[in-house]
């Protein structure tokens, strides 16, 4: 084996297992080859002519032709494919989320070993505007945080996006809606960004514009460590929507509103003005600069050459999986909360949770897909 080079099976062809493809193909992912591919029928990619395909996963794992894989399928199965890889000893990139829950996101994290590389999708770590709020928070010109508030409801899909499959959208397919897909990379940006909040009580919409079993707006309300508090807001019913991002400190704010990202800086600090100002109704002097970010980058492929990094090169992941237990925890926690009608305190216990979702999943099964000719831009589903 090349130790130079990473042999790479993608598992699932579908839209987004075709999209990691093109990225590894036309990007390109250097020292990274695609060796095999699974689905469940065979499917003809230019450039791929070599890649030898599968229909059985365990089989393509089995075949030694791969040491890393890219787990592209549905949510229901990221457990059973990512378990049966990471014993036998695979790397793993999984695409988000890790799992229908953090149970299932626990059982993966305690299968993998030391020497094993396990990333997941959390490609928007390293969009341009999110990787400036990073570095701004961490070099405390905000001050201490006193609130955060998301609304991101631009996220608006049709009923036919629901439609053309059968597991999306089903407590069976996807152990949740918009929380567990859409809303699941905002929802680790907010927590990379903030940190974990402390407790949170929930609210969701359960089909209220689709016709679907699982949450299509959700709303949640955020208690912090330090007194701080937050709001996040997200919906897939909403035309145009919108994405409006505020985290405001004692120090600066950040605001970004899905384009510009401003930062607005008070002086003094708004603490030291309100102890110390005999003006009635005065406030800090402010000043705003725009600070957004002018360069673009290909946020899948930066993942996907960090995965091969890490690989060759022991290089850090810019989204190790157990990461991906911390927004997985948020969206459960929500669901949990807007179950009960209680708040709900972190860290989440996940017996109780998988105890909760697996009353849904008694009920719920795969939908019957509907043979529709759709139109597919996968560029237009980025957010």
């Amino acid at each position: 084996m090349n130790n130079n080079q990473v042999r790479v099976g993608i598992i699932g062809l579908g839209n987004i297992g075709q999209q990691h493809i093109s990225h590894i193909l036309n990007y390109p992912v250097k020292r990274c080859e695609i060796t095999a591919l699974c689905s469940r029928t065979k499917i003809q990619i230019e450039g791929l002519a070599s890649a030898k395909h599968f229909t059985d996963y365990r089989d393509m794992i089995d075949s030694g032709m791969c040491n890393a894989v890219i787990i592209a399928s549905p949510t229901m199965s990221h457990l059973e494919m990512g378990e049966y890889a990471l014993k036998k000893g695979l790397h793993v990139l999984m695409e988000k989320p890790l799992g229908l829950s953090v149970k299932e996101g626990e059982t993966l994290l305690n299968v993998a070993k030391p020497d094993q590389v396990f990333a997941l999708m959390l490609n928007q770590r390293v969009a341009p505007v999110f990787s400036k709020m990073k570095q701004i928070i961490q070099s405390n010109e905000l001050g201490n945080m006193q609130r955060v508030h998301w609304t991101m409801t631009n996220w608006f899909r049709p009923e036919v996006y629901f439609k053309v499959s059968d597991w999306r959208a089903t407590w069976a397919g996807e152990g949740g809606g918009l929380l567990l897909n859409q809303c699941i990379h905002n929802i680790d940006i907010l927590q990379w960004l903030t940190g974990m909040p402390t407790s949170l009580q929930g609210f969701c919409g359960f089909g209220r514009y689709h016709d679907i079993e699982v949450e299509d707006e959700a709303s949640a309300f955020f208690e912090y460590e330090n007194g701080a508090s937050g709001v996040f807001i997200g919906s897939t019913g909403e035309s145009p929507g919108m994405n409006r991002f505020d985290i405001v400190g004692d120090n600066a704010m950040l605001s970004f509103d899905g384009t510009s990202l401003l930062l607005t800086t008070n002086t003094p600090a708004t603490s030291q003005f309100n102890q110390q100002t005999k003006d009635m109704f005065g406030q800090p002097n402010t000043n705003t600069k725009d600070i957004t970010p002018q360069h673009t980058v290909n946020q899948h492929a930066l993942i996907i050459a960090n995965f091969v990094d890490a690989i060759i090169d022991k290089k850090a992941l810019i989204a190790p999986a157990k990461d991906g237990l911390n927004s997985l925890a948020m969206a459960n926690a929500i669901l949990l909360s807007a179950w009960t009608g209680k708040k709900v305190s972190f860290p989440l216990d996940s017996k109780v949770y998988q105890a909760a979702l697996d009353q849904k999943l008694v009920h719920s099964s795969l939908r019957e897909k509907a043979n529709i000719d759709v139109n597919i831009d996968m560029e237009s589903s980025y957010r």
